[in-house]
């Protein structure tokens, strides 16, 4: 029986913990959190200087001691001790905005699909040492298909496709339980790496990071557009090592990030390939859910609807999705309890 007593009082929260950007979602107010991921640490005396968007700026810019680096890869920790330090401060940030005396929050995590338990543990752990009370995991379609408000607790089949910066979940989901699911680790972080990389070999020219993401928000798109985008692109000759700009247009942009959209398309085809003829017959009524950053892509619906001849709609604030996804989970745990990878009726 959950603590009704705590249940009124605790601020509670829920964490998208994503490889580019951390949401946070406190029970009875909604997201107050949405930084990136990222935290810059001085490797000389391992001191942590920044988290979130004071860390973010840093990227690129710092000298050769002072590293901004993401704690987590492709959706799953990479460095436990940086993600449990960068917890323990959204955690804190929480709990010191509210009435300290409180009892620490429960915190609910979302995690992508298909993880090994050893990854489940040190996110668990992490947010343990971090300063929760209790944690939670959640599976980030399922998250991500509650946020979209479908339907996942009903006898008919649901279909979600998450491209965060680190993966890409595709999940079919009926009775609260997924039925038919892909977790690639082909995402927005993929299609900005395929950029760099189509700039140094078309162009001898190396970007940064943030250039590629830009450059892949402001023209990229993964079908053919009506009305021809350029921009401009610049960065570091390879040759001379001076300063240089080109221009770059939304073809070149499509053609340098094609191999991750294909291989995302391809995981969506793969899933509806194996999901049972009575839920494809329900996905082809109610068609396909796109969420995360990724569904923010130029025209990936309409690719996506074209290689499934299935529609396709984008969710409202599909950025947010997975982080709604965890509050209402939390609004409402005796309901949801069983879409948790470990029950929080305690």
């Amino acid at each position: 029986m959950i603590n009704r007593f705590f249940g009124a009082f605790s601020h509670d929260i829920g964490i998208d913990l994503g490889t580019a950007n951390t949401l946070v979602y406190v029970r009875g107010k909604g997201i107050v959190i949405n930084e990136p991921s990222v935290v810059a640490v001085n490797q000389k005396t391992k001191q942590v200087l920044a988290i979130g968007h004071e860390a973010q700026i840093m990227v690129g810019k710092t000298p050769g001691h002072i590293v901004a680096t993401r704690p987590l890869v492709d959706g799953v920790v990479s460095d436990f001790e940086i993600t449990e330090q960068m917890l323990k401060y959204f955690i804190d940030r929480v709990h010191k905005e509210r009435f300290s005396f409180l009892p620490r929050p429960r915190v609910l995590i979302g995690i992508p699909y298909g993880v090994t338990e050893v990854e489940r543990r040190a996110v668990e752990e992490a947010a343990m040492n971090a300063g929760a009370r209790q944690a939670f995991l959640i599976e980030e379609p399922v998250a991500a298909a509650i946020g979209a408000r479908l339907p996942i607790q009903e006898a008919t089949g649901s279909m979600i496709v998450d491209i965060g910066g680190g993966t890409t979940e595709v999940a079919v989901i009926s009775m609260g339980g997924i039925v038919a699911s892909r977790s690639v680790r082909t995402a927005g972080d993929e299609m900005n790496q395929d950029i760099i990389d189509f700039a140094r070999d078309n162009f001898n020219l190396l970007l940064g990071e943030r250039t590629a993401e830009r450059i892949k928000i402001e023209i990229g798109s993964a079908y053919p557009l009506k009305d021809k985008l350029e921009r401009p692109m610049r960065g570091r000759d390879l040759v001379s090592g001076l300063p240089r700009e080109v221009i770059i247009n939304d073809e070149q942009v499509r053609r340098a990030i094609a191999k991750s959209i294909t291989i995302i398309v391809e995981s969506v085809k793969q899933t509806i390939e194996e999901t049972p003829p009575e839920l494809v017959a329900d996905i082809m009524d109610r068609g396909i859910v796109l969420a995360g950053g990724g569904a923010l892509l130029k025209d990936i619906d309409t690719l996506i609807s074209q290689a499934t001849q299935t529609k396709v709609y984008i969710a409202d604030e599909p950025l947010t999705a997975v982080a709604r996804g965890t509050g209402v989970v939390l609004e409402d745990l005796e309901t949801l309890d069983s879409v948790l990878l470990s029950s929080a009726l305690r």
